[in-house]
């Protein structure tokens, strides 16, 4: 019985039976200054006031004295003085099961034009992460369906890796694979401030149907204004955390954490807080890590999630304020090189550079033996790269670099295998491996 109404008892519980309004005093810059709500608004609260099309969501930044600064989710454009302002609260969102293959925007309501039930329970979307001290550790390495990371870098339950890429590198279509492919009960996946023509082509076209339906899908477009796109990080975080409080394993996928970033820059710069590196506040580490420890292994009576945060970075800097902040709190990064998509090889990973500090909990020594020796030879090749396409190189001056040479377009067309192929698994890339490695051994 309870079930059947619960939708209902969720719209009920969420009526106030007091209203608290307010009203604009006054306009500054992208601000909106808010009498009447001081004596019981905390600073990250909602309001909602009237946009040019219509109620729209606004977040508290700023209380001084008896006035509450605002930012409109919609801008100030339409802002007068008097304008009633109603205080929502908290902004919670009430996650159920049935919204899986849904795609909802950053305050948990459907962007695909279906109604959509609510949960029973309420879910702050800046919650706590687990206890450092009772959640479990790293589980067992999951299949991912890509050679690259069933061998070279393995990605291991409860595991958060950065995916660093600057654009059109394939780093949408390699988050799209590993959504349909990596071993996990259900994906969350958050697009925060993608082009808006996009959103569809990535949930239709690259995504598809067997991938959006065991997904969830939190979109806020570039065109939002800045709170909504970092509070839809926060929304995809939450529903990711309600799936794993059902026991289940949920793969997270952010992107990109970059313009999470730069959502809370423009926030933070708007309320008078100095600005870093490239604008970025000394609070973006701080926003950073608290988003990042909310993934991860769970307590032990619960599931777990593993995620990957893309971080887009301008000519491969890797030493970005962003990219900086990200590698520092994660457990490896995976790096995707131009160069190498410019030779048309996709994923275009670059094994060198990319590090999983799951390793050697992934793999038995034998296999550590036999990646290590592949990524040697890979190394050599990379060295020694320039000198042979020079033609400055005779073949037969070093047994290594011969050998290099020879292995070259077979450790290629591995690491090219398998694009989102769920029959790729583990055990079978590794014996592929292997198989290449003694192939080209000299005769």
């Amino acid at each position: 019985m309870y079930s059947s109404f619960a939708p209902l008892i969720s719209d009920i519980e969420d009526i106030s039976p007091v209203e608290r309004r307010g009203h604009v005093t006054a306009t500054h810059g992208g601000l909106v200054d808010v009498s009447g709500l001081s004596s019981f608004a905390r600073v990250g609260d909602l309001v909602e006031m009237t946009g040019p099309d219509g109620p729209a969501p606004a977040e508290i930044l700023s209380l001084c004295g008896g006035v509450a600064q605002v930012l409109p989710a919609a801008g100030p454009r339409g802002t007068a003085i008097g304008d009633r302002v109603r205080y929502i609260g908290e902004g919670h969102i009430r996650p159920d099961l049935s919204w899986v293959g849904r795609v909802i925007d950053a305050y948990g309501r459907p962007l695909d034009g279906r109604p959509m039930a609510k949960g029973p329970d309420k879910r702050s979307v800046l919650a706590s992460p687990p206890k450092a001290t009772s959640r479990r550790r790293l589980g067992p390495r999951i299949e991912t369906g890509l050679a690259a990371f069933n061998t070279f870098l393995p990605l291991v339950r409860g595991q958060r890796i950065g995916l660093f890429a600057g654009s059109g590198v394939g780093k949408s279509t390699l988050l799209a694979q590993l959504a349909q492919t990596v071993e996990a009960d259900f994906t969350v996946i958050a697009l925060i401030g993608e082009r808006g023509r996009e959103v569809r082509e990535f949930i239709e076209d690259t995504l598809g149907p067997d991938g959006l339906a065991r997904s969830i899908v939190v979109a806020a477009t570039s065109d939002q204004s800045p709170v909504t796109r970092r509070r839809a990080s926060w929304t995809a975080m939450a529903v990711a955390e309600f799936l794993r409080d059902q026991g289940a394993h949920v793969l997270f996928l952010a992107d990109s954490v970059t313009r999470f970033c730069e959502a809370h820059r423009e926030i933070a710069l708007t309320v008078g807080e100095p600005g870093g590196p490239q604008g970025y506040p000394a609070s973006t580490a701080q926003q950073v890590m608290n988003l990042c420890e909310r993934a991860g292994p769970g307590l032990q009576d619960k599931g777990d999630i593993t995620a990957i945060f893309s971080v887009l970075v301008a000519a491969s800097d890797m030493d970005e304020p962003v990219a900086d902040m990200v590698r520092g709190v994660l457990d490896g990064h995976v790096i995707l090189d131009r160069n190498i998509a410019e030779r048309g090889r996709f994923p275009a990973i670059d094994v060198l550079r990319s590090v999983s500090r799951s390793f050697t909990k992934a793999h038995e020594a034998e296999a550590q033996a036999i990646i290590a020796a592949a990524r040697s030879h890979m190394s050599v090749y990379a060295q020694s790269e320039l000198m042979i396409q020079a033609g400055l190189y005779k073949p037969g001056a070093d047994p290594a670099i011969d050998q290099s040479i020879r292995l070259r377009p077979r450790l290629e067309s591995f690491l090219s295998g398998n694009a989102g192929s769920t029959a790729s698994n583990g055990a079978t890339d590794l014996a592929r491996l292997a198989d290449i490695l003694t192939e080209a051994k000299p005769k």
